[in-house]
C-alpha cells in the first residue's frame, strides 16, 4: 500500500471511520500470516493470533503517530501477540502450514514438476532447521529473510537496538546453518 494512502486511511480509521480499517487489514493480512506462522507454527493459532492483532491495533490505533511508519508498529503488535500466546498455551509447530502461500504461481517456467519437488525438499528441510531455532532465532530470521524487513524496521518491531537485530540475526543464521549441516545440507 502506498505510504500516503495508509496514513490517510489510517487518519480516517483514528476519527473513529472504522470502514477504513478493512483496505489495511487486506493490505496486512498475508505478510501478517507468515509472520504468525513462523512464530506460532500451526495456522489455527497463528490465525487467532493475527486475527487478535488486528482487534488490539484497532483499539489503540488512537495512539499510533501518523509520522510513523504503520508496518513496524503493527508487527511489533503481532509479535507481542504471539509471544503471549505462546506463553499463556502450548502450540505445535506444524512445517506444511509454513508453505502456505510460499509456493510459486503455474506457468512460471521454474514451475516444472522436478523443479517443484526439489523446492519443496529445501523447504521442508529450511523448515525443520527453523523449527529447531530458537523463538528469538526464528522469529528475526522469519522477520529479515522471509518479509525482508530492514534492521531499523525489526528493531522497532522487536522492540531492540539495531545492533542487537544485526547480531542477532547473525547469530540465527549460524544456528540455522548448523541445523542443516546436521541434515547434510549445505548452507553458505
Amino acid at each position: 500500500m502506498l505510504p500516503d494512502l495508509e496514513r490517510e486511511l489510517l487518519r480516517k480509521c483514528q476519527a473513529g471511520n472504522s470502514r477504513f480499517f478493512e483496505p489495511i487489514v487486506r493490505a496486512y493480512e498475508r505478510p501478517g500470516m507468515r509472520i504468525a506462522l513462523g512464530m506460532m507454527g500451526n495456522p489455527d493459532d497463528a490465525r487467532d493470533a493475527l486475527q487478535d492483532a488486528f482487534v488490539k491495533t484497532w483499539q489503540n490505533l488512537s495512539r499510533f503517530d501518523l509520522k510513523r511508519r504503520f508496518a513496524p508498529w503493527f508487527f511489533q503488535i503481532l509479535r507481542n501477540q504471539c509471544r503471549d500466546a505462546l506463553r499463556s498455551r502450548k502450540v505445535r509447530f506444524n512445517l506444511e502450514a509454513l508453505d502456505q502461500g510460499l509456493e510459486m504461481k503455474p506457468g512460471n517456467p521454474e514451475d516444472r514438476p522436478d523443479r517443484r519437488a526439489e523446492r519443496k525438499a529445501a523447504k521442508e528441510l529450511l523448515w525443520k532447521g527453523l523449527e529447531r531455532l530458537s523463538e528469538d532465532h526464528r522469529e528475526i530470521l522469519v522477520l529479515k529473510e522471509i518479509e525482508g524487513f530492514r534492521y531499523g524496521e525489526i528493531a522497532r518491531i522487536l522492540n531492540i537496538p539495531e545492533g542487537t537485530v544485526a547480531s542477532r540475526l547473525f547469530h540465527a543464521r549460524r544456528a540455522l546453518a548448523a541445523e542443516l549441516r546436521a541434515a547434510g545440507v549445505t548452507y553458505p
